[in-house]
């Protein structure tokens, strides 16, 4: 029998190129090796913005993304989270069994209070990790696929599951983080930080040709470097990064040829831009036209998020009765 997977996103947008080295390109090799679930979890994205005018536009979005970058409704249910009733009674139950200053002290939970300028978060912002505790375990998941920044969510439950299994019965797998082993985090185009929706230095898998040739020509470069003739460096210059994460294995080598002469003065910013722009637009050209051909049939989608809505609801109806039962809750 296949181990299970649980992994998804917040509907806030488009996905972009951060998404794809940190999860996207893990998740779609996993899916033919474990049972997968992919979780559109549009109850999280109230818990930093309660303005919903967008929230049908964005989960069609994202589903369109997990369909274009290769996620194959045959192998994997993707579903929708507000959909299963039984994962909010799951994380009430769950929020008996963690203290408020464990839940404080997630490192994920302070970044988005300082990047969102949040001095007083609501308490579902603050209970953010539970929840998506209840997401994982009501699937009984054995592994949650994640970017190194979401590696403490997955600490919290853990906890839960190991502490649910030994006050009440062994219900729970306790789940593993699975990080890919490439990049893992990629920067914004701007050098500050990672790449966000929310600090506008993204580019989107959804991006025009067009538009992903101009965000690399404004992308961040190494400041101390004025003139094309003067030696630069191609440690920690995002362009050089996101070389490294996307170049094949036949062209790595060009890659490195640059990296020297970059160092020694030999060729200008623009020159090695270009380059980029061309290597990221390969490889998303095939992404945006299997999204295309997905956006032409919103009936399909439709049915490929109920079916998988379906699936999951099955799954968190057998968990949730086999955890009232052990918590000796209900009739």
């Amino acid at each position: 029998m296949k181990k299970r997977i649980l992994t998804g996103d917040r509907p806030t947008g488009k996905l972009h190129l951060g998404h794809y080295v940190g999860t996207l390109r893990n998740r779609i090799k996993l899916q033919d090796q474990y049972e997968s679930f992919f979780i559109v979890a549009d109850l999280h994205s109230l818990t930093t913005n309660t303005d919903t005018s967008k929230l049908k536009e964005n989960i069609n979005n994202l589903v369109l993304d997990y369909l274009s970058v290769g996620i194959d409704p045959q192998k994997s249910a993707i579903y929708l989270q507000s959909e299963i009733p039984e994962v909010g009674e799951l994380a009430t139950i769950f929020s008996m069994l963690i203290s408020v200053p464990r839940v404080q002290r997630v490192p994920t939970l302070k970044e988005v209070m300082r990047d969102l300028k949040i001095e007083n978060p609501s308490l579902g912002l603050l209970s953010y990790p539970v929840l998506q505790a209840a997401d994982i375990l009501m699937v009984r998941a054995n592994l949650v696929p994640v970017g190194k920044d979401q590696v403490s969510h997955i600490e919290i439950t853990r906890e839960i599951a190991q502490k649910f299994n030994s006050e009440f019965k062994e219900i729970f797998p306790v789940p593993q983080a699975l990080i890919p082993s490439d990049l893992g985090i990629l920067p914004g185009t701007d050098g500050a930080g990672k790449m966000s929706k929310s600090l506008n230095n993204a580019i989107y898998l959804a991006d025009s040709e067009e538009v992903v040739s101009q965000k690399v020509k404004n992308m961040y470069t190494d400041p101390k470097r004025i003139h094309r003739d003067d030696p630069g460096n191609p440690e920690g210059n995002p362009v050089f990064i996101y070389l490294d994460a996307f170049v094949s294995e036949n062209d790595k080598s060009q890659v490195q040829v640059y990296k020297e002469k970059y160092k020694a003065g030999k060729v200008g910013d623009v020159e090695v831009k270009e380059y980029l722009a061309v290597v990221l637009n390969n490889l998303l050209q095939p992404i945006r036209e299997k999204r295309k051909q997905f956006e032409k049939n919103p009936v399909l989608l439709e049915k490929i998020l109920k079916e998988g809505t379906r699936k999951a609801k099955i799954e968190a109806s057998k968990t949730l009765s086999l955890v009232k039962k052990a918590a000796n809750l209900g009739l």
